[in-house]
């Protein structure tokens, strides 16, 4: 069943800009969406606990953006009991404060997340000084890992750019992507087309994407069949719109990245991003937050999959933070109905969840900063 928004969320095509990124953050909707009718289920698979080593090769770190308990919820709730997060576990909670508010924003929440420091909500790998502070994504490539990032917004947008990008503005699309070219990252998969071919200073970073050894691909099947090399893949010049436009896209580029990433025998890094469970809290719809939870979760479940045979990489799945102050208020496993509320179409400040399976799974329990699911990253992977 697909239902719609009453109004434009996504804005894709080549009239894109700046502004249109953003359109989200006004979103309305119609009551029907305030309410997900139960559908066609997936089959979850329940994985190994058992791995060969105390501390990752690898990290698979899995963000839903705006993931609250509640979004949690609705997706097990329109899964009828069961999602691919239940193999996780060691169950923790974050902190998400940002440095110069109480509720944070995706760049600074990415930021913590991806460098450890908290910043200023709007600014992207720098901190509340503007000095740019070195993610673990650098840190991970330093040290001979691969690396890569994955997401159903533009790829320039906040929660993708803190892991790779320094800029004090998230809106610096433009300088974002730009800041692609300065790193060795081994791929990267969402949107975000026109920021790096319709830019003002005229330049075509695609073109020098693949000068610099890259293949770059746009169509998902096309993705989907790369099986190792430098992937630069843009499926939409804007960002890759809702289920119904993008299809599997994150779970199928997920396993695509971890495919071509697994092939470094140093081990590697992998930030997931599902972007629009955001998108949906914004907008106050239960059905675009449910679409894309369990979207989210498929993803997950392509990761565990990997983790469980390769018994060497750790799983992390948590949220910059909660979006919309989702309150579930009716619903029903027999038949995957889930009803909810919202008292804000912004960020809450509640602690969000950290899901946790394999090698060091056991270091992400409790009450915790979200700088210190940075720290505990490093440690497990880097040695510091």
């Amino acid at each position: 069943m697909i239902q719609k928004l009453s109004v434009l969320i996504i804005v894709l095509g080549i009239g894109f800009t700046t502004f249109a990124q953003d359109t989200y953050l006004d979103a309305k909707t119609e009551d029907k969406e305030k309410t997900f009718v139960g559908g066609e289920t997936y089959k979850v698979k329940t994985f190994t606990q058992n791995f060969k080593s105390e501390k990752p090769k690898n990290i698979i770190f899995l963000i839903g953006d705006g993931m609250g308990v509640s979004q949690v919820f609705s997706g097990l709730t329109a899964n009828k009991g069961r999602l691919f997060l239940d193999n996780c576990k060691y169950i923790g909670f974050s902190k998400t404060q940002s440095a110069d508010n109480y509720i944070t924003d995706s760049a600074a929440g990415g930021t913590a997340l991806s460098a450890g420091v908290r910043t200023n909500n709007g600014a992207i790998g720098v901190d509340a000084n503007n000095i740019p502070v070195k993610t673990i994504l650098e840190d991970a490539e330093e040290n001979g890992l691969a690396t890569g990032l994955v997401s159903t917004s533009t790829i320039t947008h906040a929660t993708p750019a803190s892991f790779i990008a320094h800029q004090p503005k998230r809106s610096m699309y433009e300088e974002i992507a730009l800041d692609f070219l300065k790193t060795d990252i081994d791929v990267f998969i969402g949107g975000g087309k026109a920021h790096f071919t319709n830019r003002k200073d005229g330049r075509n970073l695609v073109e020098e994407l693949k000068e610099k050894g890259y293949q770059f691909e746009e169509n998902l099947n096309k993705i989907s069949k790369v099986k190792q090399g430098k992937l630069a893949a843009l499926t939409a010049d804007g960002d890759a719109g809702r289920m119904e436009q993008r299809g599997d896209m994150l779970p199928v580029s997920t396993k695509t990245a971890i495919n071509i990433l697994s092939k470094n025998e140093k081990g590697f890094f992998l930030m997931v991003e599902g972007s629009q469970i955001d998108w949906g809290g914004h907008a106050s719809s239960t059905v675009y937050i449910v679409e894309d939870m369990l979207d989210f979760d498929k993803s997950i479940g392509k990761a565990l999959e990997f983790a469980a045979k390769d018994g060497e990489t750790l799983v992390l799945v948590t949220a910059d933070h909660e979006t919309g102050g989702m309150a579930i208020t009716g619903g029903s496993f027999e038949d995957g109905t889930v009803k909810a509320g919202y008292p804000t179409t912004g960020h809450t400040a509640v602690m969000v969840p950290i899901f946790a399976y394999g090698p060091g799974a056991e270091e992400f329990i409790g009450i915790m900063d979200n700088t210190d699911v940075h720290a505990k990253m490093k440690k497990l992977l880097l040695g510091n």
